[in-house]
């Protein structure tokens, strides 16, 4: 409320206690199966099927994932979740190179970021930095069809991933193992524990020094990142020699005053200059580096024109002049091309691990195990396993979209690959223990070109990835309450069934809510049926059940705001207005039988709903019913003749 002080008018914004709510969520998937690559600690959300070969690989021959997803993007879909699931004795592909400084059992290991042969066919093209090309490290990684073959044009392959100025303190933050755990998709590094040699910073001048002339006399030094500082030579002439010069400097240098109270008093007093094989080499009077205080040891000289003491010595990097911190020695040993994995013990390589997908057999275990990953993610409303359907696997996928916490998802089922027959699909169904309206199963199995290019002709694929494309593309076109079935249900993609049924077949699987795959003369291949597994009548159809999870998932999201408000009728009747909305709303989208709103839903919170007890234990009690859309399976139509009329 306004404070009035003077007369005159006021203005506040008052709420209209108008919450919309939004509708949830019901078309994005889980997909969760055998992979050539990616993580397999967690669900990773995919946008597209260049996405999916990003993060998880192509096509394999022991698993449909790959497959069912391209498929799934085929069909209408726009986003999913992918569960990898790894078998027990696969093994991630690495390589161990030495360090430049050549100590043997000292280097950095490279490997893939996850499990399996795929690992096998990268290749490192390791060069020095840009930016710091004596004291970082650049990485290039590509990627060969061939694993024990390199061609003559390497360099010349696309690189998957480059990762530029890679240094080795860990205190940098461009730390090799920091930086590619953080942007890499690939790989990882780890800096091995002997990997602990040192030198003294070291900056070494360019070709052909010569005296400076007596105008010339300065230049610029900063020695353990102290602070640059200038050094007048004024114990030389022009005639004086590169040792005379070295020495003086070596003098010059010692006599300067550290800046920070964190550098070494021997950074400048152990300083040494020095000539090597006609350059100026100078070296700091420490070898160790200061985590700490983000020091250590190095000299660095100001580049200058030759204007300076600097362009006659020759010292400086704008001079030709090279610095050598006290890490340098650790970076890995430049290689033209060096393989993770499969790679041959050899200079710079001194170990390596093969990358193997495994070959442990798959229980239905390690399948549902991974439905835990996604516990915690909340818009995903679909499941699906390709490829791995068992009996018991349905049951498993069926339960854990029914014991969620919201209940909020629904088991995309289809029968074996075996089961080509109607009666082992009858056999197939009446086999699951402990069916519910949280899944659908279908059958049969579908034929499709191989998208991998192995071969020409149609192979046998799991429906499920279609059958997710479809209900993505009918949920976006007529809404969640639409059967995902009929004639305008076609399955893109499909060449042909792996069992054609006749219409008495599909009767008898009906019966038993199995929802059969057809092909129609004018259709083409459709989705020909739209029931859950269940005897439970209310929730027989797939369209009833999915809408029902919507309308619960909308509301426990579009309802939080209500709690720990006072529970009275000023929140009851905020609730009945914001739940009203949000039903008429979808009534007038045409999802609730009935012509008018009272017979589609009611909405129901006030004293009656809510006693005086529930109050007491700060309970609100909110009923909300409506009138399911069920799909016309069955159009039966009267036909009759009119016999004895005059014309």
């Amino acid at each position: 409320m306004a404070v009035t002080s003077y007369p005159g008018v006021y203005v506040e914004e008052v709420s209209s206690g108008v919450r919309p709510i939004a509708a949830a969520s019901t078309s994005t998937p889980a997909f969760v199966g055998l992979a050539e690559m990616g993580p397999a600690d967690r669900a990773v959300r995919i946008t597209s099927w260049t996405g999916f070969q990003r993060y998880y690989g192509s096509f394999i021959n022991d698993g449909y994932l790959a497959h069912s997803v391209l498929q799934f993007f085929n069909n209408g879909g726009s986003q999913c979740y992918i569960v990898r699931v790894v078998r027990d004795d696969a093994a991630a592909a690495s390589v161990t190179v030495v360090n430049r400084a050549g100590v043997p059992v000292a280097g950095l290991t490279f490997s893939a970021r996850s499990k399996g042969a795929w690992g096998n066919y990268l290749y490192l093209q390791i060069e020095d930095g840009t930016v710091d090309p004596m004291n970082e490290f650049r990485l290039s990684i590509r990627r060969q069809d061939e694993a024990d073959v390199v061609p003559a044009d390497f360099a010349d392959i696309p690189t998957l991933e480059v990762h530029d100025n890679l240094s080795m303190d860990p205190n940098a933050t461009n730390y090799v193992e920091t930086m590619l755990a953080k942007n890499s998709k690939i790989i990882d590094a780890k800096v091995l524990a002997g990997n602990i040699v040192m030198q003294r910073g070291v900056h070494r001048g360019g070709p052909s020094p010569v005296a400076p002339p007596i105008t010339n006399l300065k230049f610029q030094i900063n020695i353990d990142y102290d602070g640059f500082q200038e050094v007048t030579m004024t114990g030389i002439t022009p005639a004086s020699t590169l040792a005379e010069i070295a020495a003086e400097i070596t003098t010059r240098v010692r006599a300067l005053t550290k800046k920070k109270t964190s550098t070494s008093d021997d950074a400048f007093d152990e300083f040494e200059c020095t000539v090597d094989t006609g350059k100026l080499l100078m070296q700091s009077g420490t070898n160790k580096p200061t985590f700490a205080t983000n020091t250590r040891s190095s000299v660095r000289i100001q580049n200058a024109s030759t204007a300076n003491a600097a362009g006659f010595l020759k010292i400086g990097e704008g001079n030709g002049g090279t610095s050598q911190d006290a890490l340098a020695p650790r970076r890995p040993a430049a290689a033209a091309a060096v393989q993770i994995g499969d790679a041959a013990i050899a200079t710079p390589v001194t170990a390596a691990v093969l990358g193997t997908d495994g070959v442990a057999a798959l229980s239905v275990t390690d399948f549902s195990d991974s439905f835990a990953l996604l516990d915690s993610i909340t818009d995903v409303s679909l499941l699906a396993v390709p490829g791995e359907n068992t009996t018991t696997m349905v049951d498993a996928g069926m339960a854990y979209c029914k014991n969620r916490q919201l209940s909020d998802m629904f088991y995309i089922g289809e029968m074996t690959r075996d089961d080509d027959e109607p009666d082992e699909a009858e056999a197939f169904r009446k086999s699951l223990t402990t069916p519910n309206s949280y899944g659908a199963v279908y059958y049969p199995w579908v034929m499709g070109l191989d998208p991998s290019g192995r071969t020409t002709e149609p192979i046998a694929l799991p429906p499920s990835g279609y059958i997710a494309g479809l209900y993505a593309r009918t949920d976006s076109r007529r809404g969640v309450w639409k059967a995902p079935a009929g004639t305008e249900a076609s399955l893109n993609g499909v060449v042909a069934l792996a069992t054609n049924l006749t219409d008495v077949e599909q009767g008898n699987l009906n019966r038993l809510n199995v929802n059969c795959l057809r092909r129609f003369p004018a259709s083409g291949i459709v989705s020909f049926g739209a029931r859950t597994i269940t005897s439970d009548t209310e929730y027989n159809y797939v369209p009833v059940r999915r809408t029902a999870i919507m309308l619960r998932v909308s509301m426990y999201n579009g309802l939080q705001w209500a709690v720990f408000e006072p529970n009275d009728e000023s929140l009851w009747s905020q609730i009945r207005l914001n739940l009203n909305s949000f039903m008429m709303t979808l009534f007038r989208q045409g999802a609730f039988q009935g012509s008018t709103p009272s017979q589609a839903f009611f909405v129901k919170c006030d004293g009656e709903t809510t006693t005086q007890d529930d109050i007491n234990l700060g309970i609100v009690n909110v009923q909300v019913g409506f009138a399911p859309l069920r799909p016309a399976e069955f159009i039966v139509v009267k036909i009759s003749q009119k016999a004895g009329q005059s014309t």
